[in-house]
């Protein structure tokens, strides 16, 4: 792992409203490309890009729902290693 490597997690129980704010927080935040995601204890900062991989996932078990958003991409600051020209012989 680079030094960039980094994770936060928070899990909390929430109203409908505070969810809102935080996906409407989200939200800016793509459209600033920049998210910024803290609590008390940590903080992270990550730089969006123009494309971006979306899942949304929903499932319902009885009583218990789950609706699951996860948004993946490649930091556009972070350079990837030269690797030269392709080669092809026959």
């Amino acid at each position: 792992m680079g030094t960039s490597d980094r994770q936060f997690l928070h899990e909390s129980l929430q109203d409908a409203k505070t969810v809102k704010t935080l996906l409407t927080a989200l939200a800016k935040g793509f459209s600033n490309k920049e998210i910024t995601l803290g609590d008390d204890t940590d903080e992270l900062v990550m730089t969006t890009a123009d494309l971006m991989t979306v899942r949304i996932k929903a499932d319902r078990q009885g009583p218990d729902c789950q609706v699951s958003l996860r948004v993946s991409w490649t930091d556009p600051t972070e350079r990837k290693p030269e690797t030269g020209a392709p080669r092809i012989s026959g």
